[in-house]
């Protein structure tokens, strides 16, 4: 249902396509005494994302989800074009959640006419997936940045799964003093453990159960190198060996970091999680798990 006139729902989903829009249904719940939770997405939900709709509800917000497929976020050869989109499916789905405004704006209203600033954070991108995508996360932060300035939330939830990003949204937010507060949600994985990703259904059948090794191979790793135990080198060299002889065609990194700075480390001493980047045909697949 398309928002009207000045009234918001006190029951089902209502859906804003215009950022006035979106502030005149925020504005109506906050008139009530309500607090806004923002989750950011590209559509193609899954449980994944459907837990962070869940999360705002357990902080006692509402929750308000944006879809839209970021084009600044997305390199000259990756799959912009043929990211999958859903937006009907989304929409159910986000409402059997209880999800109570959508934000799903075209192009042009989110990006109106020549676009002359550009949020860069620094350093936490210079490693891991930074390099192999150029401008990815200068594009997430600049879209992250302008969806929490126009719904204003007291909090913005996203997933554990994309690490790294969730880290530069959080550096982000700190650094530019918004008054949101970011919550990191834990990754919801498949019952085989394969993490949930819009992407996975590029996968095969036979790609799809390769995929299992990444998280067996991630599990295995976090193990050997617990509490300083196994040099991280040693761990994920055999992993990598493995992931490749499993079948994957490349592994763009697997690494340990440290879990705030992103530096890899070489003996885990503090908080840790392993980290990946993976290709299995023509899908890129990543994922990360706490060392302990």
């Amino acid at each position: 249902m398309a928002i009207k006139n000045s009234q918001t729902q006190e029951r089902g989903l209502a859906v804003a396509r215009t950022v006035a829009e979106l502030r005149h249904a925020i504005a109506a719940f906050r008139a009530a005494g309500r607090t806004i939770g923002l989750i950011p997405t590209m559509g193609a939900l899954h449980e994944g994302h459907i837990s962070l709709v869940r999360g705002a509800l357990g902080r006692s917000d509402v929750p308000v989800t944006s879809i839209f497929v970021n084009p600044t976020q997305f390199g000259p050869n990756e799959d912009f074009a043929a990211y999958p989109r859903d937006e009907a499916g989304d929409l159910a789905k986000l409402e059997e959640a209880g999800c109570r405004l959508v934000f799903a704006p075209d192009k042009d209203e989110m990006y109106p006419g020549p676009q002359l600033t550009t949020v860069h954070v620094s350093e936490i991108t210079d490693g891991l997936c930074g390099p192999l995508r150029p401008g990815h996360f200068d594009g997430v932060a600049t879209v992250v940045t302008k969806l929490l300035m126009m719904a204003m939330p007291e909090r913005g939830y996203f997933g554990e799964k994309d690490y790294q990003q969730l880290q530069v949204i959080k550096r982000m937010a700190r650094d530019l003093a918004m008054p949101i507060e970011i919550v990191g949600m834990p990754t919801v994985r498949e019952l085989d453990g394969l993490a949930m990703s819009s992407r996975n259904r590029y996968l095969g059948a036979a790609e799809r159960a390769t995929a299992l090794h990444l998280y067996r191979q991630m599990m295995a790793v976090a193990r050997a190198v617990r509490d300083g135990g196994a040099s991280c080198g040693a761990a994920t060299s055999d992993a990598t060996k493995a992931l490749l002889a499993a079948g994957f065609d490349k592994v763009e990194y697997l690494t340990v970091i440290d879990a705030e700075s992103l530096e890899p480390v070489e003996r885990v001493s503090g908080p840790a999680r392993v980290v990946a980047a993976t290709r299995l045909g023509r899908t890129r697949l990543i994922d990360n798990i706490a060392v302990d």
